[in-house]
């Protein structure tokens, strides 16, 4: 049940800063190409929307987090396995899941790295202030240029995006080794074509391979 509503809300999440940076960035292009026409001038050119693009290079930053761990949980992130395909089941699966805990280690570090600088970059002294306690000499924390919000709320999206792909990393591994399989994207659906079934681990390449009759011979030989 909590990982059903922890997914959803990495859906919905991804989905409205998407949503929302898309809708800001065309008011904001709208706005520079309508202000030149001169009937709307006295209209638009008093509106400020120099903070829409710093906005939505924020938004694009948490959509880039969370939908690394999203991709992690449905299996879309692109990967280099034909190598691997070709070993015995046995050994791949070894190797899937060194790979999949290499990949939760990583993030685990890249995500305690990063709480230590949003902490340290003036998130202490928001919520030492924010729970009533003495801040003393704690620093704010720089602002960003335009909206003049605090970094360290943008740069929260390091440390949570980065635990939340090493949970999905730990997710996955623990799936494939109850049952032996990894999540795996679904094929879009185009109309008029027929889904085809996925090769075996091991024949992804048998398209490519020449039957003994195609190679070449002379033109005496039968």
């Amino acid at each position: 049940m909590l990982l059903r509503i922890l997914d959803r809300l990495e859906e919905i999440l991804i989905a409205t800063l998407m949503a929302l940076a898309t809708v800001i960035i065309f008011i904001a292009v709208m706005h520079r190409y309508l202000v030149g026409i001169p009937l709307l001038y006295p209209i638009l050119f008093p509106i400020n929307l120099s903070w829409a693009q710093e906005l939505c290079i924020y938004m694009f930053v948490w959509v880039a987090k969370f939908g690394a761990a999203y991709g992690v949980r449905t299996g879309i992130h692109v990967g280099v396995d034909v190598l691997i395909n070709r070993l015995n089941e046995r050994t791949r699966a070894k190797f899937i899941i060194f790979g999949l805990l290499a990949g939760a280690a990583f993030t685990a570090i890249v995500g305690t790295l990063g709480a230590t600088f949003v902490w340290e970059n003036g998130a202490h002294q928001a919520i030492f202030k924010l729970l009533g306690l003495g801040t003393g000499d704690l620093p704010e924390g720089p602002t960003t240029p335009d909206l003049e919000m605090p970094t360290w709320m943008v740069y929260s999206a390091v440390p949570l995006g980065s635990y939340l792909m090493c949970f999905r990393f730990l997710q996955v591994t623990w799936s494939f080794v109850r049952t032996g399989e990894l999540p795996h994207h679904d094929q879009s659906k185009v109309e008029g074509i027929e889904d085809v079934a996925a090769p075996a681990p091991g024949q992804e390449d048998q398209i490519y391979r020449m039957e003994d009759d195609l190679h070449p011979r002379d033109k005496d030989q039968p």
